[in-house]
């Protein structure tokens, strides 16, 4: 199964990716902002992102901005989540090499059949 990092500042939403994605059989983290991600990627590089957009310090545009312009993490894969589903920031995101996106909120199945399908293609 896959190491993944949950990168999301609404600690209800923190419960219910890690919940889901444990009982499936991932190693999940936890960071709440952009730059916690930043400094969580840099200690254990993680086999995919799971990326809110919208958080306080570090948002999740600036940071996915951040991973792609390094080179060690330029090719990780990014799942964006996000509450607005706005088609600009869907394709803003895709320009910048996401893997896949999400509307918050996202059925544990939705969630669930992206990352599969994610780990399973090996997608960098």
């Amino acid at each position: 199964m896959a190491n993944i990092l949950v990168v999301e500042d609404d600690s209800n939403n923190q419960r219910m990716l890690s919940y889901t994605l444990r009982k499936a059989g991932h190693e999940v983290r936890i960071a709440a902002n952009g730059e916690l991600g930043l400094l969580e990627i840099e200690k254990n590089k993680p086999d995919l992102i799971m990326l809110d957009v919208a958080m306080p310090v570090m948002d999740g545009l600036t940071m996915l901005r951040k991973l792609r312009a390094h080179s060690v993490f330029h090719g990780t894969p990014v799942i964006i989540l996000t509450a607005s589903g706005d088609d600009q920031e869907r394709l803003i995101t895709e320009e910048m090499g996401v893997s896949g996106f999400l509307t918050k909120p996202s059925s544990s199945r939705a969630i669930l059949d992206l990352v599969q399908e994610i780990v399973q293609a090996g997608v960098k």
